[in-house]
């Protein structure tokens, strides 16, 4: 039986389910005088059949049926999940009234547990809140599925054995809420991992909450993490959520975790023994619900050893671990990837570049990219936003080959140092001061990038203003094309 909402074309589709008229009639009134469009069904089985039809948002549900129970109804609902578009809310009317009858149907899905008869008032509001909950868990699971296909598994791109490991590595992991310790140089895509494997697992839905142990100073980084209440220290002037708490069931991602001061490495191991820990200034434990994945791009064996990372800290991190291989070890993967990162780049930045170049992509696939795909991204970018025409050219990309091989610029410029501080004395003339080796040093440098100051920048470790002021201080001056780099 239907019952026609009243001035509503576009009205939600509510389903009463009783077998005594006296009750669904009136419960099929006040819905359609409210705006809905309602159906009603007398017996179990029928009821059954206009759920997995689908069309449904809200069914009030009564237990004792003919021919199948409510709670029977409500098992296959729950079992045919996956093969539905979108499940029902079904809020349970039932003149059962005890613990044990609600706690089951609350156990098998029911949003709610009405005892009859109901208030007229309360199916109204009961109805609404189920609607507009319904609503936003549809926008969430929309919202999951676009960030499922953002950052799942899709998102890593490559073809390369190495590649095919870390997705074995993944859905292997995601099926756990096993801590994972990523590994591997910077822009290799420890993030992109980390998102894979929260997106890939059961938990996809909730949070995924990332902080960069690098971000905040010492004295801030220990709140920022646990959170802290009101006066726990000079500046709390109100209760602060940390990262730990928002995370909730979902994952927090630590990144940069070599960098974590040594105190806290303490607490962090406290809490991820305990599952539990505590804001600044609080004494109150609250439980810790959220995988850990932590990423870094040093060597924690290595830190422990040299005891500036602690050794149980690094086993209870390490329980799994994913190592990210640097771009130039999977050069077969990168013409996937300029192809991936070239269409995403041309839409994002509205430029009609349709084509790369066969030399631009020979160039590419050589290059020893020692900031590997972050930098690969970037360079694709420069050459997108400066290309003219419709094809990316050599001419627009920040980058150049020393040799055939693509040979990094960084090994070629440390062997040459080595081999000129490492001569013997009467080929050198007299010992080099400091001073003067540091100045050879990065002119050697500026030379194998072809005064390109970002990449100096990178393989001397230093930034942007010192190198600026080493440069004045040395006087160096970049030569004209067909002069040399004056050495003395």
């Amino acid at each position: 039986m239907k019952v026609e909402a009243k001035n509503r074309e576009d009205s939600h589709t509510i389903l009463v389910v009783d077998d005594d008229r006296a009750i669904r009639r009136p419960l099929e009134k006040i819905l359609s005088d409210a705006g809905y469009h309602v159906e009603g069904a007398s017996d179990g089985p029928s009821a059954l059949e206009r759920l997995l039809a689908g069309g449904i948002e809200v069914c009030l549900l009564d237990l004792g049926l003919p021919g199948m129970p409510g709670m029977e109804i409500l098992r296959k609902l729950r079992d045919a999940e996956s093969r539905l578009d979108s499940m029902p809310t079904v809020i349970v009317v039932s003149s059962r009234d005890d613990m044990k009858t609600t706690v089951q149907a609350v156990q098998l899905g029911a949003y709610d547990y009405l005892v009859k008869p109901p208030d007229a008032n309360r199916i109204r509001i009961t109805v609404k809140r189920a609607l507009e909950q319904r609503l936003t868990s549809l926008a969430l699971a929309h919202r999951v599925a676009e960030e499922r296909e953002d950052h799942g598994v899709g998102s890593i791109i490559g073809k390369s054995e190495s590649i095919r490991d870390i997705y074995k590595k993944i859905g292997a992991v995601s099926t756990s809420r096993a801590t994972v310790l990523i590994t591997g140089e910077s822009g290799t895509g420890k993030e992109l991992v980390a998102r894979a494997i929260h997106f890939s697992s059961d938990t996809a839905q909730h949070a995924f909450v990332a902080v960069n142990c690098t971000a905040f100073p010492h004295h801030l980084l220990e709140s920022e993490l646990f959170g802290h209440v009101r006066g726990a220290f000079t500046g709390a002037v109100a209760d602060k959520v940390g990262r730990f708490q928002l995370a909730g069931q979902g994952t927090l991602f630590l990144d940069e975790i070599g960098e974590l001061p040594i105190d806290l490495q303490a607490k962090l191991l406290r809490v991820l023994q305990e599952r539990v820990f505590e804001r600044v200034g609080d004494t109150r434990p609250m439980k810790l619900q959220a995988r850990v994945i932590a990423a870094t791009n040093r060597d924690l064996g290595k830190m422990v050893k040299e005891g500036t990372f602690r050794e149980d800290l690094f086993y209870r991190l390490s329980i799994v671990e994913v190592h990210l291989p640097p771009l130039r070890e999977r050069r077969e993967d990168i013409p996937l990837l300029v192809d991936h990162l070239f269409r995403r780049i041309t839409q994002e930045t509205h430029r009609r570049v349709r084509y790369v170049s066969a030399e631009s992509m020979d160039l590419l696939t050589r290059y020893a990219w020692p900031g590997n795909v972050r930098e690969l991204e970037n360079a694709l970018t420069r050459g997108v936003v400066l290309t003219q025409g419709d094809v990316l050219t050599v001419d627009t990309l920040p980058i150049s080959l020393d040799d055939e091989e693509g040979e990094p610029v960084e090994g070629k410029a440390e062997e040459a140092v080595a081999s000129a501080q490492s001569a013997p004395p009467q080929a050198q003339g007299e010992l080099p001061s400091l001073r003067e080796i540091e100045r050879r040093h990065i002119v050697l440098v500026l030379q194998h990038t072809h005064w390109n100051k970002r990449r100096t920048c990178s393989i001397l470790q230093i930034t942007r203003p010192t190198l600026d002021r080493k440069i004045k201080e040395f006087r160096l001056e970049k030569p004209s094309s067909d002069a040399p780099t004056p050495m003395d």
